[in-house]
Protein backbone atom coordinates (compact mmCIF):
# COMPACT_ATOMS: atom_id res chain seq x y z
CA UNK A 1 0.00 0.00 0.00
CA UNK A 2 1.35 3.39 -0.98
CA UNK A 3 1.87 6.12 1.62
CA UNK A 4 -0.98 8.24 0.22
CA UNK A 5 -3.35 5.28 0.48
CA UNK A 6 -2.24 4.62 4.06
CA UNK A 7 -2.79 8.26 5.00
CA UNK A 8 -6.19 8.30 3.29
CA UNK A 9 -7.24 5.15 5.16
CA UNK A 10 -6.16 6.71 8.47
CA UNK A 11 -8.19 9.84 7.73
CA UNK A 12 -11.19 7.72 6.72
CA UNK A 13 -10.81 5.78 10.00
CA UNK A 14 -10.87 9.10 11.88
CA UNK A 15 -14.12 9.98 10.11
CA UNK A 16 -15.66 6.58 10.90
CA UNK A 17 -14.73 7.04 14.57
CA UNK A 18 -16.22 10.53 14.65
CA UNK A 19 -19.47 9.20 13.19
CA UNK A 20 -19.54 6.16 15.49
CA UNK A 21 -18.89 8.25 18.59
CA UNK A 22 -21.05 11.16 17.38
CA UNK A 23 -18.15 13.49 18.17
CA UNK A 24 -18.55 15.98 16.74
CA UNK A 25 -22.15 15.34 15.66
CA UNK A 26 -21.64 17.61 12.64
CA UNK A 27 -19.50 14.93 10.99
CA UNK A 28 -22.49 12.56 10.69
CA UNK A 29 -24.79 15.41 9.72
CA UNK A 30 -22.36 16.44 6.99
CA UNK A 31 -21.94 12.85 5.80
CA UNK A 32 -25.72 12.47 5.48
CA UNK A 33 -26.11 15.86 3.78
CA UNK A 34 -23.44 15.12 1.18
CA UNK A 35 -24.95 11.69 0.50
CA UNK A 36 -28.35 13.29 -0.19
CA UNK A 37 -26.58 15.66 -2.60
CA UNK A 38 -25.57 12.60 -4.63
CA UNK A 39 -21.99 12.01 -3.50
CA UNK A 40 -20.84 8.41 -3.09
CA UNK A 41 -19.54 7.12 0.26
CA UNK A 42 -15.98 7.42 -1.05
CA UNK A 43 -16.50 10.96 -2.34
CA UNK A 44 -18.18 11.97 0.90
CA UNK A 45 -15.27 10.62 2.92
CA UNK A 46 -12.85 12.46 0.63
CA UNK A 47 -14.67 15.75 1.17
CA UNK A 48 -14.86 15.36 4.94
CA UNK A 49 -11.26 14.13 4.84
CA UNK A 50 -10.20 17.51 3.44
CA UNK A 51 -11.45 19.10 6.66
CA UNK A 52 -9.58 16.54 8.78
CA UNK A 53 -6.42 16.99 6.71
CA UNK A 54 -6.66 20.78 7.00
CA UNK A 55 -6.68 20.52 10.80
CA UNK A 56 -3.81 18.02 10.73
CA UNK A 57 -1.79 20.34 8.50
CA UNK A 58 -2.28 23.27 10.87
CA UNK A 59 -1.28 21.07 13.79
CA UNK A 60 1.87 19.72 12.16
CA UNK A 61 3.00 22.80 10.22
CA UNK A 62 2.08 25.60 12.62
CA UNK A 63 1.73 23.71 15.93
CA UNK A 64 -1.84 25.04 16.18
CA UNK A 65 -4.16 23.02 18.42
CA UNK A 66 -7.22 21.36 16.93
CA UNK A 67 -9.88 24.02 16.46
CA UNK A 68 -13.30 22.38 16.70
CA UNK A 69 -15.15 25.55 15.75
CA UNK A 70 -13.09 25.92 12.55
CA UNK A 71 -13.44 22.19 11.81
CA UNK A 72 -17.24 22.28 12.19
CA UNK A 73 -17.44 25.45 10.08
CA UNK A 74 -15.43 23.74 7.35
CA UNK A 75 -17.77 20.74 7.50
CA UNK A 76 -20.80 23.00 7.13
CA UNK A 77 -19.25 24.68 4.06
CA UNK A 78 -18.68 21.40 2.19
CA UNK A 79 -18.57 20.65 -0.69
CA UNK A 80 -16.55 23.87 -0.85
CA UNK A 81 -12.97 22.90 0.01
CA UNK A 82 -11.69 24.22 3.37
CA UNK A 83 -8.64 25.77 1.72
CA UNK A 84 -10.35 27.72 -1.09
Amino acid sequence: MKQNEILREQIFETIRNQIKNNEPPETKLTFDRLKTMGYSDFETNQLIGQCVASELFKLLKFKEPFDQKRYVNNLKNLPKAPFE
